[in-house]
């Protein structure tokens, strides 16, 4: 068998502190997991079962690098999120045995086209051109599990051009991260390289060319992101 055109490269994310690299199978997101946030998304906070998007595996961008200013909006915002890197894969995962299932951790940035987002929330349609847009998913390298261990606390900060725009800490999350596995796994089988980013707090705002976006997690470091150009 040979394939009819050259498969796409692998999509990977760094490793903290080594030059390996961790291959990314599906990147899935949680909406709305801090109260504030979903408060300032015009949505009540509430314990009903947490729902999920998806971005593509080639949306991932390493820090450091520049994020071209995406095309089709005049809305483009930043998202700090606690990334869950899952290395042991599973289905109907229970929540006692969820944290068992996480390789490591890292610091991501949802990058969200809103406009796109809300037209198609209010027009009942699904969200993927507002979310799961070429170069939306930025994150940092994975802090494996033996070394940080799983962070339920700390502060997680975003500034933008060295002002603070998201400042609120991990212990906020509606859902904490072996919930979060458990329910997804319900659903869906969880296999080695699955991202989790686990929701965003509020604050939520607007990047223009030539903004630069650092996002921070309390015991995992920093991302940086500078935005170029319009595409």
């Amino acid at each position: 068998m040979s394939y009819v055109f050259p498969a796409p490269p692998v999509s990977a994310v760094a490793v903290a502190g080594t030059s390996d690299r961790l291959p990314v199978r599906r990147i899935f997101c949680v909406g709305r997991n801090y109260a504030a946030h979903a408060r300032e998304m015009g949505k009540d906070p509430d314990r009903d079962p947490p729902f999920f998007f998806t971005k593509p595996a080639d949306a991932v961008v390493n820090s450091g690098e520049t994020v071209a200013y995406p095309p089709e909006t005049e809305n483009f915002h930043y998202e700090a999120e606690l990334v869950v890197v899952i290395g042991t894969g599973g289905r109907d995962i229970t929540e006692a045995d969820a944290l068992g299932h996480v390789w490591g951790y890292a610091v991501g940035n949802d990058l969200t086209r809103r406009d796109l987002q809300l037209a198609a929330r209010d027009k009942g349609r699904p969200w993927d051109f507002g979310k799961a847009f070429d170069r939306s998913a930025v994150i940092g390298p994975v802090h494996p599990v033996s070394e940080v261990g799983h962070p339920g606390k700390g502060a997680i900060r975003l500034t933008v051009n060295g002002e603070t725009r998201q400042d609120a800490d991990l212990s906020e999350l509606i859902w904490a991260v072996p919930e979060i596995i458990s329910i997804l796994s319900r659903s869906i089988a969880l296999a080695p390289g699955d991202l989790i980013m686990t929701g965003t707090p509020a604050g939520v705002g607007p990047l223009v060319p030539g903004d630069v976006c650092v996002v921070s997690i309390e015991g995992l470091g920093e991302i940086r992101t500078e935005i170029g150009p319009r595409v």
